[in-house]
This record gives structure tokens, C-alpha cells and sequence, in this order.
């Protein structure tokens, strides 16, 4: 037998052979399978670029990765959940207790007088006199109109009817209005946050006793005729709303001393009659002052004037000027001293004035 024919016939060469094969074919499966399961990171083989039906190249927009996460842009979606502690908005029950007043009332609840009257009409059209024990009141959340809705009102006629937006009141969180369904049922409460209402506030005026800071003045009779003031709610009579020198209404200073520079033109807050319009350097203390009577048993009187432009028995109408501001009298600085008096007494004008 020649050689190459006795290496063919091997049976141990060929054996060896037969496992070489086979070890290659199973390492190469082996390979395949941990290429699947962990792909190396390796780029794309390059593609054509898309085109249109026309054969014209579409440009795709760049996409860079940032390099690490301080780069990317994240955003993170928060709910404002905050809410003003100081604020309430519910509806609260009050029963009448042995001495309270319906001032003492609202002054415990951080409102006026006026707001605690109008949500309680029906229990008070005599006044606060008719306040007993026992009694439960409403009192409202904030200054405002606590209204009960009636078959057939419309947000625009409220809102009108108390001199506020529709927004004033759809907004406001104790409402409870659903804004994609305003429905409102009849006999619900809503609340009127800064509202004003047409009907006579009933306050107990204060009389001034000892050094109260006021005085009785003079008060002229000018008869019935010319225009009636309005029904309690009056205007600003200086632009400036707020306080000059902290000399709030108290038992020591029966009026509230509002910020008027030397020269401020003052307005009568609602119409009436002039029963007091003098110069002079004393004057009971108002130095220059001007008395409206508004024939709805109120009065206003504005003291310490540069500038009188009224005169005695002359019909001013709200908002009119009757003067400007000044220091005159027994005054420490130029601003205005304005009273609201009602049978004989004195009344807190914040009670009166719109909120500022």
C-alpha cells in the first residue's frame, strides 16, 4: 500500500479531525448566542440618505446626546398644593352669647360690621338692638355679601347687583363652583368677596365722651329740598386710601385721620346738604371744616382744610369737591379728618367706606 493511501485510511487522523469540527461549530454557536444577548456598541453601517418621491434629499434633524446628565435638560413637574392659612373660607355659625354686639361679633372674626349685617338681614331689619341670645348668625369668611342664590339669578345679574366681577365670585375657593359647569342651585350660600350691598347699615353710633378728639360743631337747618344721600355705603373723600399717622377710630379718636397732602382735593362721599362750612383757626379743634347732611340719618365732616369751596345750605352731590386738605386746626401734618356721625354719635367709617 503506498503512504498517502495508508495516512486516508487512518482511522486515528480521522477521528481527530471529526472532533476538531465539531468544537469549531460549537464555539461559534456559543459566540453568536453572547453576541445577542450583550451587542457591542458599535456604529451603524452608513445607510443612503432618505429621499422624496421626487428623488430630492429629505434633511433630518441632528440629535447630539449630552456627554453626562449634568447636560440634559430635565423637567419636573410640581402641584402647587400651597394655600394661605390666614384665610378662612368657610361659613361659620354663631350662637348670640349675653353682652355680645354685632361690632364685638365681627371684630372676633377679622371682619366689619357691615359684612356680618347684610349676611344676616332677615335677623336684624331692626337694627342691632334686635340681637338676643341665642340667636345663631352667619358669619361669613371675609368683607363681602354672603348672598343665597334664588331660582333664576345669572352671575352677570350678582355681580352687578353687588358691584363685583363674575370672576369675583367664580373664583373664589369656598364657592365650590365647577368652572367647566357653573351651575349654582337655588338656595345655595355664595360668597361675594369686596361686595357691597344697597341696604342701610345699622351700626350703634359711639358718643363721644372726655377728649374723643371731635367735637358737636355747628349745625345749620337748611330744610328737605335738594338731593338724598344714598343708603349708607359711602365714596372715598380722598384718593389716598389709608391711614395717616396710625390714628385709627377708638374710643380716644372718634374718626380716621386718612393720608392728604397739603392740597388734596377732598370729595364729599355721598350727597346731601352743607350744614357746617367754616374758616377758621380753631373751630373746636377741625380748624377749616366742611358737614354734609345726607338725609338718611347720616352725616360726614372733614376737618383740618387748606380750602373751602362749599357753602352753608348748598347741595353737593357724591364725589363733588368741596375742599382741599391741609393742617389747620388741631393737626400735626397735613391729611384729612373725616367723620361719619348718625343720630347724635359716631360710627367707624370703615364700616361704611369700600374696601381699599
Amino acid at each position: 500500500m503506498k503512504p498517502m493511501e495508508k495516512i486516508a485510511h487512518s482511522p486515528r487522523l480521522f477521528s481527530g479531525i471529526s472532533w476538531g469540527v465539531t468544537a469549531l461549530i460549537v464555539v461559534s454557536l456559543l459566540g453568536f448566542t453572547f453576541w445577542r444577548i450583550f451587542p457591542v456598541n458599535a456604529q451603524p453601517a452608513s445607510e443612503p440618505a432618505p429621499t422624496t418621491e421626487q428623488g430630492g434629499p429629505v434633511s433630518l434633524p441632528g440629535v447630539d446626546a449630552p456627554a453626562d446628565d449634568s447636560q440634559a435638560i430635565v423637567r419636573v413637574v410640581a402641584l402647587d398644593t400651597s394655600f394661605d392659612e390666614n384665610i378662612r373660607y368657610d361659613i361659620v355659625e354663631y350662637t348670640v352669647e349675653r353682652g355680645d354686639t354685632v361690632s364685638s361679633i365681627a371684630e372676633s372674626y377679622n371682619i366689619k360690621s357691615g359684612s356680618l349685617m347684610w349676611a344676616n338681614d332677615e335677623l336684624m331689619r331692626n337694627g342691632p338692638n334686635s340681637l338676643s341670645v341665642g340667636q345663631v348668625l352667619l358669619v361669613p369668611p371675609v368683607d363681602g355679601v354672603l348672598y343665597q342664590w334664588e331660582e333664576g339669578d345669572t352671575l352677570a345679574d350678582v355681580a352687578e347687583l353687588f358691584q363685583v366681577t363674575e370672576d369675583d365670585i367664580l373664583l373664589w375657593p369656598g364657592n365650590n363652583i365647577d368652572l367647566s359647569d357653573p351651575v349654582i342651585e337655588a338656595g345655595a350660600y355664595v360668597m361675594v368677596p369686596g361686595g357691597q350691598s344697597s341696604a342701610i347699615e345699622w351700626i350703634s353710633p359711639v358718643i363721644a365722651s372726655g377728649s374723643s378728639g371731635t367735637s358737636t360743631g355747628s349745625v345749620t337747618s337748611c330744610g328737605n329740598e335738594g338731593p338724598v344721600g344714598g343708603g349708607g355705603t359711602l365714596l372715598w373723600p380722598s384718593p389716598y386710601h389709608y391711614i395717616n399717622g396710625g390714628n385709627q377710630f377708638s374710643g380716644s379718636h372718634l374718626a380716621i385721620d386718612l393720608y392728604a397732602p397739603e392740597g388734596t382735593p377732598i370729595s364729599a362721599a355721598d350727597s346731601g346738604v352743607v350744614v357746617w362750612s367754616s374758616y377758621g383757626a380753631w373751630n373746636g379743634g377741625y380748624g377749616n371744616v366742611v358737614m354734609i347732611n345726607h338725609r338718611n340719618g347720616f352725616m360726614t365732616l372733614y376737618g383740618h382744610l387748606s380750602q373751602v369751596n362749599v357753602g352753608l345750605c348748598q347741595n353737593v352731590y357724591a364725589g363733588e369737591t368741596i375742599g382741599l386738605s391741609g393742617n389747620t386746626g388741631n393737626s400735626f401734618g397735613a391729611h384729612l379728618h373725616f367723620e361719619v356721625r348718625q343720630g347724635g354719635g359716631y360710627l367707624n367709617p370703615w364700616d361704611y367706606l369700600p374696601p381699599p
